[in-house]
This record gives C-alpha cells, sequence and structure tokens, in this order.
C-alpha cells in the first residue's frame, strides 16, 4: 500500500491533522500570501498544515526535489491588468521553512540532488495511506478501486 492507491486530497487532510500535533507554524505564516501570483493571504486556518502536508506528498512522488522545482509547483498565472497574465513562481520561504520543519521530524533530508525521503517520512505516509484505504474500503465500496 502505497501514497499512489488513495486520493490525494483525503492523504493531505489525514496528513495535515497529524502534523498539526508535532509542528507549528511560523508567527508570519497569518499574514503572507503563498506566491506573487495571489492576491490576498489564504483563508483557512490550518492552511499551513495543508501545505506542509502536500509538500511532504510531492516530495514522495517526484524526489529528490528541491525548493525551485517545489516553487514551480506552488505557482500560478499572475494576472497583470490589461497586460497578458504570466507564470511566477510560488514563495520560497514557505516551502523551505515546509522542508526544514519536515528535516527536524526526520521525514526528509537533504541530498545533492535535492530532498528525498527517509525511511520514516515513507513509512509514515505509507501508512496512513493504509488507514485511509482501508477505511475507504469499509465504508464506501464503490471507492474500493482506489
Amino acid at each position: 500500500m502505497s501514497v499512489y492507491d488513495v486520493p490525494a486530497e483525503l492523504l493531505i487532510s489525514r496528513v495535515a491533522e497529524k502534523l498539526k500535533d508535532a509542528v507549528s507554524p511560523p508567527e508570519w505564516a497569518k499574514l503572507v500570501k503563498t506566491g506573487v501570483n495571489r492576491e490576498r493571504a489564504p483563508e483557512q486556518s490550518d492552511w499551513w498544515y495543508i501545505r506542509l502536508a502536500s509538500i511532504f506528498r510531492r516530495i514522495y512522488i517526484n524526489g529528490p526535489v528541491g525548493i525551485e522545482r517545489l516553487r514551480t509547483y506552488y505557482g500560478g498565472r499572475k494576472r497583470r491588468g490589461v497586460k497578458p497574465a504570466h507564470f511566477r513562481r510560488g514563495s520560497g520561504a514557505i516551502i523551505r521553512n515546509a522542508l526544514h520543519q519536515l528535516e527536524q521530524l526526520g521525514f526528509v533530508k537533504k541530498t545533492p540532488m535535492g530532498r528525498v525521503l527517509t525511511p520514516a517520512g515513507r513509512a509514515y505516509l505509507d501508512r496512513i495511506a493504509n488507514e485511509l484505504k482501508a477505511e475507504l474500503s469499509n465504508t464506501l465500496p464503490e471507492l474500493s478501486k482506489y
């Protein structure tokens, strides 16, 4: 059982719930936008944990990855009024701080090729995916294909 076997949205929300006990967002996280392409800061109160869980899953799928590759993934279209829109990368500080928190938990380590999951991080995500798969197959038989 792995991360690929469950819906991403359910996995990210479950991992975010579990990470709330282990980490706390930086003080400035209430005030920042997630990228230059955004107009306002996130409205969800737990957006930091959701982004942390999403980065965690992204490293599982695409690792080894660096901050620039993750900035590209979390970027988006910058609207420039009457001028044509352009792509802009996401916030590097948010990604960098999230990676530092995952490293402190022992789930991610830095290599010359980029950040990769440790065996503990891989086992953590696989265990949560396994729990989700069991819940989905018990409660919703039509979702047992995941």
